[in-house]
């Protein structure tokens, strides 16, 4: 048997061996077996690859937008040459199915696409004469060194889509702390980056432990944290790096809603939400895991739910015949399971248990069903707790008003959605959710990159959202010159007043009457 390849760290532009004791399995979820291991790296080498991009940063930063920008073209282009090896790469690492993990890599590809417009989007403002004689310009400038904290669930799109494209396109440089399960498809995204042109120490990765993860959290070279993963870290990341003056914005857990009137069509409904719920196997911010359908529909929506889940084929991810792959690990596997056992104690009616799940071939692959409950009621943990596997809840209401109700009462607020044909409820539907990415007869309401992932309440801690307008700012900081030039009375001025000619409150016309102004 060969041995199980073990992954260097990236940083300075160069990949090096790490002398950390402990490395850290990568799985194969389709077999079970282990592909790979990754450093936990030392201290020490967290604050090389701190180091490497903090000296990268002053040249990267003076690098004409235009020019950085020339590198991300002919990464956007790599992706798409590569587009099958990284493909095959999120499946062998991740399980998500064909599909899905061409997907990951092409969002990646698209948040590329939008960083590439920079040398427009990093357009400043300016006002001539915006008091007598004086000029201003606001001037859109990077930060330094950012931290990007990526989660396993994503292993093209988050560290390589949300994190890193915006980051350096703005000038800044990057240490990514890619995720210990599935590192490997960023890795590969490195070597891509390299091969664009990208300078030495512009983007850099490590694998680590949480405890190594704190130097980012704290080192005074790092300027801010873009971090996605659960809320208890992600609410320890944003008191602890703000504590230190650092700029953070966390996305975090979900558990997100869709409300089902009576109105809506059923069967394309149910179809919309079995691709939701169902999708990456679970395992996304942005998954349905929780329906709330009026009670006269009910029966027939769950009947429809439970035929079509039941339907999807599960298989290996890297057959592209399957529908429905395994989640991340064993552990994960064990962990939904277990809240799968709590939904039946609670008292939730289990209409299609997913728990006994063998693909032949495969056996020791970490496999799940669709998993579905009925009758789950609002104190049930089991439709509260984000639960990150192929299980969906069936909540029943009577009407808008109590469905509503119930889906504000939840403490996360990613995304929320309505399925029906009213121009009325969904009009009042958009207006009232909680939720920060709203889907009408969308089950996946995520925006194209242009627009920022605007969750909200315990999904997101901070102020900037990735992506869109919000992710160029966070990223940024803005500069304000003010400017003036002397004529020849300015320089004969023997005294300054204490606003130095920039207060403007006083009549700028005051031998004019108001008439005069009005045309009156």
């Amino acid at each position: 048997m060969s041995e199980v390849k073990k992954l260097k760290f990236f940083a300075g532009g160069k990949w090096h061996e790490s002398k950390a004791l402990k490395y850290m399995d990568i799985y194969n979820p389709s077999t079970g077996s282990v592909i790979a291991r990754t450093p936990c790296c030392t201290e020490g080498e967290v604050k090389s690859a701190i180091k490497s991009a903090a000296d990268a940063f002053p040249s990267w930063a003076n690098t004409p937008a235009m020019k950085r920008v020339q590198v991300l073209y002919k990464f956007r282009e790599l992706l798409d040459k590569h587009l099958d090896e990284l493909t095959e790469l999120v499946c062998r690492e991740n399980g998500k199915v064909w599909e899905e993990a061409k997907g990951d890599v092409l969002k990646a590809k698209e948040a590329t696409e939008l960083a590439c417009g920079i040398p427009s989007l990093l357009m400043g403002e300016s006002l001539m004469n915006a008091s007598s004689g004086f000029d201003t310009v606001l001037y859109k400038e990077p930060v330094g060194v950012f931290a990007g904290i990526a989660p396993f669930n994503f292993p093209a799109m988050i560290p390589m889509g949300w994190m890193m494209p915006l980051c350096i396109a703005t000038g800044n440089t990057l240490v990514l702390k890619a995720a210990s399960m599935t590192p490997m498809t960023a890795m590969r995204c490195a070597e891509l980056l390299q091969e664009s042109g990208l300078p030495d120490g512009v983007v850099n990765i490590v694998t680590c432990s949480r405890s190594e993860a704190e130097l980012f959290l704290k080192h005074p070279d790092v300027k801010g944290v873009t971090f996605v993963g659960s809320t208890s870290i992600g609410m320890h990341i944003y008191a602890t790096a703000a504590a230190n003056g650092k700029r953070v914005q966390a996305l975090c857990e979900a558990k997100n809603h869709a409300l089902v009137l009576e109105d809506a069509p059923l069967e394309r409904t149910a179809r919309g939400i079995i691709n939701a719920a169902f999708g990456c196997a679970g395992e996304r911010c942005m998954a349905l895991p929780v329906v709330v359908v009026q009670k006269s529909i009910a029966d027939k929506l769950v009947e429809l739910l439970v035929k079509f889940a039941g339907e999807l084929k599960v298989g290996p991810a890297y057959d592209k015949a399957s529908e429905l792959g395994p989640v991340v690990t064993e552990n994960h596997r064990q962990f939904v399971l277990s809240k799968i056992e709590k939904g039946i104690a609670e008292g939730a009616k289990l209409v299609l248990d997913g728990r006994s799940a063998i693909v032949k071939g495969f056996e020791n692959g970490f496999y799940l069903k669709p998993t579905i409950f009925d009758q789950v009621t609002p104190e049930m943990t089991i439709g509260s707790e984000e639960i990150f596997g192929p299980v969906l809840c069936i909540k029943r209401v009577s009407d808008f008003e109590e469905g509503l109700q119930i889906m504000n009462n939840n403490k996360f607020a990613n995304g929320s959605v309505i399925f029906t044909q009213s121009g009325y409820f969904s009009r009042e539907f958009a207006n009232r959710t909680h939720g920060g990415m709203v889907g009408i007869n969308v089950g996946i309401p995520v925006p194209i990159g242009s627009f920022p992932f605007t969750g909200h309440k315990n999904s997101f801690f901070g102020d900037l959202h990735a992506l869109g307008k919000d992710g160029i700012r966070f990223f940024t900081e803005t500069k304000a010159v003010t400017s003036r030039w002397f004529d020849d009375a300015d320089m004969k001025q023997q005294k300054v007043d204490t606003w130095d000619g920039t207060m403007v409150r006083s009549p700028a016309y005051p031998n004019i009457q108001l008439g005069d102004l009005t045309g009156s």
